[in-house]
């Protein structure tokens, strides 16, 4: 086992409504920069590669009251996020371009970043 000298710890807590639906999602950790505040949220996407089957399990939830232009932005700046981590990862910057062109296209389409002058 590999030697840890710190951890920390991150806290999700999830209402849900009578039918089982996300109507409250909030999160916590002990870490300096969120200074363990309580912080409210309207969607979530969490990953976890699993070391021995190589899948990836995931929880992508999502409250009513997130707006479809919430949500666009949302995965704008999550998809840009994912593409600055995967050429930090792999250093592959041909990929990495690719997945920017189309974090640009997405803007654009969803008018989170303007259009270029045609």
């Amino acid at each position: 086992m590999k030697e840890v000298k710190r951890s920390s710890q991150i806290k999700i807590n999830i209402g849900l409504d009578t039918e089982n639906i996300p109507n409250h999602i909030d999160w916590e950790s002990n870490d300096k920069a969120s200074e363990g505040k309580l912080r409210e949220s309207k969607a979530m996407l969490v990953s976890f590669f699993d070391k021995e089957t190589k899948e990836t399990f995931k929880i992508d939830l999502w409250t009513k009251e997130m707006q479809v232009a919430e949500m666009d932005r949302f995965f704008f700046q999550t998809l840009k996020a994912m593409a600055d981590t995967y050429f930090k990862a792999t250093q592959n910057s041909q990929l990495a371009t690719d997945m920017q062109r189309f974090v640009q296209y997405f803007g654009e389409q969803t008018e989170i970043i303007p259009k270029p002058n045609s």
